[in-house]
C-alpha cells in the first residue's frame, strides 16, 4: 500500500522564538506491506507542545532525555515511537491520535483508534514493541478524541503527576500556578482546588485572568504584565506565604515565588517557557531561601509517571464526568497550520491545550 504523505520539518536549528518561516511542509510516499510487521496510522489530532522547541535547538539539556530534531529530518525520540520512512530521515514526533489504516501486527486492526507518539504528518508507520508508546483508545468512555491527547494525555499526566506525586498537597495549603491558562497550568490549578487548596494563578491578559477566576474556579488570579514587582504581587495574593508552586514559566516568576514560599515549600518544575527562546533573563534564585526554608524543587516530565497513566486517567476522567474539571482546547485545522500553531505558543495566543485537527 502506498499513500501520499505530507509532513512538517524544520528548515534550520531554532535558537530564538520560532516563526512560521522556520518550518516547511514536505511530501513523500509512505509504503506499507503485509509482511512488514508495521502499522500504518492516519493521524487525526496532533498535540502542539512548547517543550519541542528545546529539541529543535542545536544544543539543549533536553537532549539528555530525548534526541534533538535535525533540520529537514524525521524525528525518532529515544523510548518513543520511531516512525519509519524509506529514506531513513527523521520527522517531528508528537503525542497524537489517529486511526489504523492497515496493520501487519496482531495487536492492531484496521479501524482501531490509537493515541501515542506519532508524527507531525498525515500518516505514521510504527512497529509495535515495548519501547513504543501507543495504546488503543477506549471509545466506551464517551470522551471526544481530542481529550485523549490533552486532559487524558500528556497534559493531564503532567498536571496530575506534578501536583499529587511531586508536591503532595494537603487540604488548606496555598498553591500558586504560573501560566495558569495553559494546557498544564489550567489543569494543575483545578486539581489543586479539588484537593482542598487555596489556588492563585497568573496569566497574560484580562480575559485569561477572568477565565481563571470564573470558569476554572481559581480563588484569585492576576495579570503578570500589569505587575511592576512580581514579589510584591505574590505577597499581596499570599500574605501568609506559598506552600506549593507549580512552575511553568521560570525567570523572574520563579525568583518571586521562592521569595514568598513558606518553610518546607515544594516546587514542581514542569516548564520554564520564558527561558526556551533565550529572550528573557534566566532565573537566579536566592539559594539561601531554598536552604533555610528547606524548599524542595523537583524537575519532572510526563513520562516519569507512565506506569501510572491508567490510574491518573481514571481519576481525571471521573472528574470530567462529574463536571468538576473543565477542559480547555484550542484547535487549529490542517497540517499547514502546525507552524503557526507552534509559534503562537510563545506569544501567549493559546488558551488551554493547543491541538491541530488533521481530519
Amino acid at each position: 500500500m502506498e499513500v501520499r504523505n505530507r509532513y512538517v520539518a524544520t528548515r534550520r536549528h531554532i535558537e530564538g522564538a520560532p516563526t512560521e518561516a522556520d518550518f516547511e511542509v514536505r511530501e513523500e510516499t509512505a509504503r506499507w506491506s503485509p509482511d512488514s510487521g508495521e502499522v500504518l496510522v492516519r493521524n487525526l489530532y496532533l498535540s502542539i507542545d512548547p517543550y519541542q522547541l528545546n529539541r529543535m535547538k542545536r544544543s539543549s539539556a533536553s537532549h539528555l532525555a530525548v534526541d534533538g530534531i535535525l533540520p529537514g529530518q524525521r524525528d525518532s525520540p529515544r523510548g518513543c515511537c520511531s516512525p519509519i520512512r524509506p529514506s531513513g530521515r527523521k520527522r517531528i514526533a508528537a503525542y497524537a491520535a489517529g486511526e489504523v489504516v492497515a496493520s501487519a501486527s496482531p495487536e492492531y486492526a484496521a479501524g482501531d483508534v490509537v493515541a501515542g507518539v506519532l508524527g507531525w504528518e498525515d500518516y505514521t508507520l510504527f512497529r509495535p514493541s515495548p519501547a513504543v508508546l501507543m495504546s488503543k483508545v477506549d471509545a466506551s468512555g464517551g470522551f471526544p478524541l481530542s481529550h485523549h491527547i490533552s486532559v487524558l494525555g500528556t497534559s493531564g499526566m503532567t498536571a496530575y503527576g506534578g501536583l499529587f506525586e511531586v508536591c503532595k498537597p494537603a487540604r488548606g495549603e496555598k498553591v500558586f500556578v504560573s501560566a495558569a491558562s495553559g494546557s498544564v497550568g489550567s489543569l494543575a490549578g483545578q486539581f489543586a482546588k479539588l484537593a482542598g487548596c487555596y489556588v492563585v494563578g497568573c496569566a497574560g491578559t484580562k480575559a485569561k485572568v477572568d477565565l481563571l477566576k470564573g470558569k476554572l474556579g481559581f480563588d484569585d488570579a492576576f495579570n503578570y504584565k500589569e505587575e511592576p514587582d512580581l514579589k510584591s504581587a505574590l505577597k499581596r495574593c499570599f500574605p501568609d506565604g506559598i506552600d506549593i508552586y507549580f512552575e511553568n514559566v521560570g525567570g523572574e516568576m520563579l525568583e518571586a515565588a521562592l521569595a514568598n514560599m513558606n518553610p518546607y515549600g515544594r516546587v514542581a518544575l514542569s516548564g520554564v517557557i520564558s527561558e526556551y527562546t533565550g529572550a528573557g533573563r534566566r532565573a537566579v534564585p536566592d539559594l539561601l531561601e531554598v536552604i533555610y526554608k528547606r524548599i524542595t524543587i523537583r524537575g519532572f516530565f510526563a513520562w516519569d509517571f507512565l506506569p501510572r497513566f491508567a490510574e491518573f486517567n481514571a481519576a481525571i476522567g471521573e472528574w470530567i464526568r462529574q463536571g468538576k474539571v473543565q477542559v480547555l482546547e484550542d484547535v487549529s485545522d490542517g497540517l499547514e497550520s502546525v507552524p503557526s500553531a507552534f509559534a503562537a505558543l510563545f506569544s501567549g495566543q493559546n488558551v488551554g491545550k493547543k491541538l491541530v485537527k488533521l481530519a
